[in-house]
């Protein structure tokens, strides 16, 4: 057992996907590079102004919470958690304190501690004059909060736990959760051997959530090691991604220092209304279930099924591509079908900067030509060319390669003889014993037929032409 063992929980902020914001129908929209023009006087604070719940973003934090099996209040409410910073236009932000939407709940072995919804803040830039400008577009968007009990012990824990949820958010649609946006936020909680607890702020990056943790049970560790527990503080500290550290930034609040009470303008309101059941129902099939999905069904190993599922409209693809190849096949390949899109067909959209639903190729026609490889009718370097053409084109495989199939028996045996006596210095060597003339004499004859040889026919008829 470790001498010094970690305990670490997250709080994990997501913004929901709604068209207007939680209490006022700005529009809540992450991509407006304009400041301050998605606002009004309700999320901007101005007297008198009362705010309305956002039904759909009610909705959503539902649905997060039945995913991840926990309970759904009855009964729920608002509250106003009271703190003051430039970025919270009301000096108060409307948040769930006793009675969260969701409480319990499971992922990847961590239980979850509560799931609540609340009003995101503005934003703080800081120019090069020391100046701090905000912008409030963000204020007021629907953000879901989910904090873990403190089951996690490792930084890899804690990004696979991330990664998870990030990809269940995703699945169910109710938010983009792009870290790099801002619209999905970790905060760790980290003590040693269930001592004083530090919290690490508004960390963007998966990498960088790991390398905060990291490092901070590295330095909670050697401050134990030297007889200096006491230096250990409850405060909130930052992540500097230059320097590799974490830094404190300030004394950590207690929950009686947001001095919490009931939001007097919205009602505590019941969930029953939300048809729970039917909600449930309705849960698509989450990441975990379909990679293991994909295994059983696909024969695909764990990370190959890990890569698709994480890309939705990627796992999609496949799977309609998979569904024609055995249309068309009576020996479908799974895994080569598998291979041509993750490797070859990736390649060439990652070149192009493209996404899966951007390319000219359906998932029909990829199937189309796998299923030509499978039946030996096109060798793999055509099949490659092929999808070259496809993929700048669109056209189908068989309208591309109509006339050019793999050839065999005398056109092969003929172009290998040509071949052999184009070439008769290699013919010696192989024959004296260097063997890698054999792959020389291969490339010719593949060069002549325009890579249209089938490669184990033709090393085989190659090897008895120069043996005789």
């Amino acid at each position: 057992m470790k001498k010094y063992q970690p305990t670490i929980g997250l709080e994990i902020h997501a913004e929901l996907k709604t068209a207007t914001k939680m209490f006022c129908d700005s529009p809540n929209n992450p991509d407006e590079k304009h400041p301050n023009v998605n606002v009004c006087p309700v999320c901007m604070g101005h007297p008198g102004c009362l705010p309305v719940m956002n039904k759909k973003a009610i909705e959503s934090t539902i649905r997060v919470g039945l995913a991840l099996g926990g309970k759904i209040a009855q009964v729920t409410k608002f509250d106003r958690k009271n703190y003051f910073y430039p970025d919270l236009p009301k000096g108060y932000q409307i948040s769930q304190y006793d009675k969260p939407l969701v409480a319990g709940g499971e992922l990847l072995g961590v239980r979850i501690r509560r799931v609540h919804l609340e009003e995101d803040t503005g934003t703080l830039s800081h120019d090069e004059e020391g100046k701090s400008l905000v912008d409030f577009n963000r204020a007021g968007v629907p953000l879901m909060e989910l904090v873990t009990e403190p089951d996690i012990e490792s930084a890899e824990q804690a990004v696979a736990f991330a990664k998870e949820l990030q990809r269940i958010l995703r699945y169910l649609g109710v938010s983009d959760a792009n870290m790099e946006k801002g619209e999905m936020r970790v905060e760790v909680n980290i003590s040693m051997n269930m001592g004083t607890k530090v919290e690490i702020k508004n960390i963007n990056s998966f990498k960088a959530v790991e390398g905060a943790v990291a490092k901070e049970i590295e330095r909670q560790t050697k401050l134990l090691e030297k007889g200096d527990g006491d230096k250990i503080k409850q405060e909130t500290r930052g992540w500097d991604d230059v320097e590799k550290t974490t830094f404190s930034q300030r004394s950590k609040e207690s929950a009686h220092e947001y001095r919490y009470f009931p939001e007097p303008d919205l009602p505590a309101f019941k969930t029953a209304g939300f048809d729970l059941l039917k909600l449930e129902r309705e849960l698509p099939e989450l990441p975990e279930a379909r990679c293991a999905r994909f295994a059983s069904e696909y024969g695909l190993s764990g990370a190959q099924a890990d890569l698709l599922v994480d890309d939705e409209a990627l796992a999609d693809y496949y799977e309609e591509a998979a569904s024609e190849l055995k249309e068309k096949t009576d020996k479908p390949d799974n895994i080569l079908l598998y291979n041509y899109l993750a490797s070859d067909l990736a390649g060439l959209m990652k070149k192009e900067g493209l996404g899966v639903g951007e390319i000219k190729i359906p998932p029909e026609h990829l199937a189309h030509l796998v299923s030509m490889i499978v039946e030996n009718k096109i060798t793999s370097r055509q099949a490659k060319d092929a999808l070259s053409e496809m993929f700048r084109g669109g056209e189908d495989a068989e309208t591309l390669l109509k006339g050019k199939e793999s050839i065999g028996g005398d056109a092969l045996e003929s172009a290998i003889a040509e071949t052999v006596n184009e070439n008769p210095k290699a013919v010696l060597d192989y024959k004296n014993g260097k063997t890698a003339s054999l792959q020389f004499l291969v490339g010719q004859v593949m060069k002549k037929t325009k890579g249209a040889a089938k490669p184990d026919e033709l090393s085989a008829l190659l090897k008895k032409k120069l043996e005789k």
